[in-house]
């Protein structure tokens, strides 16, 4: 285990170029918000996130599955008790559907609960002649295209810290408090079976379960497991203000952790090995993760896992790629081939989402559920010809009925995303849509097992 490092180390990465943070107006704002950060009480605690590194060391032993998922970008409007519920709702069908389905532990994981800062392409979007800061998450500035809603406003990091207070608070509540019984699948599926293709299909998944729990019932077998989850939360650390305002050592081990979230990542624009996300994310004791996108090598990543994981600590480092469905055969086998030969525990997981966006003639940004599967597919086929475990998926997800990508049993076409297109970035899966890739990636687990 690594020593106690000096609280300068966990500055270092201010000397370094931080890409995608926000042009803040008033240094002196910024300072203040995130001193007044650094006082609050934690979000997760040192021992939870030593608790998924287990769990996370079993997957890359090859003993367990991740399911990751939740909004692109949360909103401060989307910290509610039925848009939280019917988010973890569908995450929990999803890994009924797996964990019975596909006979794996599967260790959830919500984009949840901290989600609130995005990337940009650019740092300033025009409409018709007006040109204002991009929006970058509602921990940033606001969705509404005019100059008050676009200021990068500091004060908006200590509402992100409260809506995830609230969001997590949530979580544990419906995880431990009954909602997630295994007894409850038939419950979670009432409003959706009748007029679904998934749900239907998921309803009779429900039936075999709740079959199997009275036998076992009779049998006298009733374990804990089977009345609540393990949930952890996870979003990716771009703001690193906000990050570092939210590291605490711990008083246990003395070790420093992000106490935003269980899990965090670095992402495909911001993983540069001098960059300030790298050297910031390498002296947290959480399990962290980095996306890989279509033009990482080999030696990148072997770098990457030099310089986060250099003590090779099972469970500490995850890669998650995002490919595309079309470059996903060729880009991923080089990276597994040589981080493999090095013997380095790491967890793989797939990112189906990022690499499929188009944009729909009516404008809109969207993706085709074809797309996202022929992606997962081709990442269980890789490994499978190179005998390594496929880790586990990372998706973006509603549990809301919305029309932000195309495809499904339901048969969404372009023309319908109109309807309920109600993302604030990136177009989202519906539930049925999300259920349908649970089945397909069950059936793909069992036949790589």
């Amino acid at each position: 285990m690594s020593t106690t490092p000096a609280t300068g180390d966990l500055d270092a990465w201010r000397a370094l170029p931080a890409l995608q943070q926000p042009d803040w107006d008033d240094p002196d704002e910024v300072r203040a918000v995130t001193a007044e950060l650094a006082a609050q009480p934690p979000l997760v605690f040192a021992g939870e996130c030593d608790q998924l590194k287990a769990q996370l060391a079993d997957v890359a032993r090859g003993e367990a599955f991740v399911l990751q998922g939740g909004d692109c970008a949360e909103t401060f409007e989307g910290s509610n008790a039925d848009a939280v519920k019917n988010k973890l709702k569908t995450l929990l069908q999803m890994a009924v559907v797996l964990t019975y389905a596909a006979s794996v532990p599967v260790v959830k994981i919500g984009r949840m609960a901290g989600q609130f800062a995005k990337p940009r392409s650019k740092p300033l979007e025009a409409r018709g002649g007006v040109e204002l800061p991009a929006y970058r998450g509602d921990a940033v500035n606001g969705f509404d295209f005019d100059a008050a809603s676009r200021r990068n406003d500091p004060g908006r990091l200590l509402k992100a810290y409260h809506c995830s207070a609230v969001t997590l608070n949530l979580c544990r509540a419906f995880t431990k408090g009954g909602y997630a019984d295994l007894r409850q699948v038939h419950a979670w599926n009432q409003d959706f079976v009748a007029r679904s293709p998934a749900g239907q299909r998921y309803d009779q998944l429900a039936g075999e379960i709740d079959r199997a729990l009275t036998f076992m019932k009779a049998c006298g077998v009733n374990p804990d497991e089977f009345h609540g989850v393990e949930f952890y939360s996870s979003h990716e650390a771009l703001l690193l203000e906000y990050e570092r305002a939210l590291t605490r050592i711990d008083s246990l081990s003395g070790l420093p952790y992000d106490v935003s979230a269980h899990f965090l990542w670095i992402g495909e624009r911001t993983r540069q090995l001098d960059g300030a996300h790298v050297e910031f994310l390498r002296h947290i004791r959480n399990p962290i993760g980095v996306k890989l996108g279509p033009t990482t090598s080999a030696d990148d990543a072997l770098a990457l896992m030099e310089r986060l994981n250099p003590e090779r600590e099972p469970g500490r480092l995850t890669f998650i790629t995002r490919m595309g469905a079309g470059k996903i055969r060729d880009s991923l086998p080089p990276l597994i081939e040589k981080v493999h030969q090095s013997g380095a525990p790491v967890a793989w997981l797939c990112d189906p989402m990022h690499g499929n966006t188009f944009e729909a003639p009516s404008g809109h940004k969207t993706r085709r559920l074809d797309d996202v599967l022929d992606e997962v597919a081709g990442f269980f086929e890789v490994h499978r010809a190179l005998g390594t475990h496929p880790g586990g998926i990372h998706i973006e997800f509603t549990g809301d009925d919305v029309t932000e990508c195309v495809g499904g049993a339901q048969g969404l076409a372009e023309t319908d995303l109109h309807q309920r297109y109600e993302t604030a970035c990136d177009p989202r899966l519906n539930r049925g849509q999300s259920l349908d890739l649970a089945f397909l990636v069950a059936e793909l687990y069992r036949k790589s097992a």
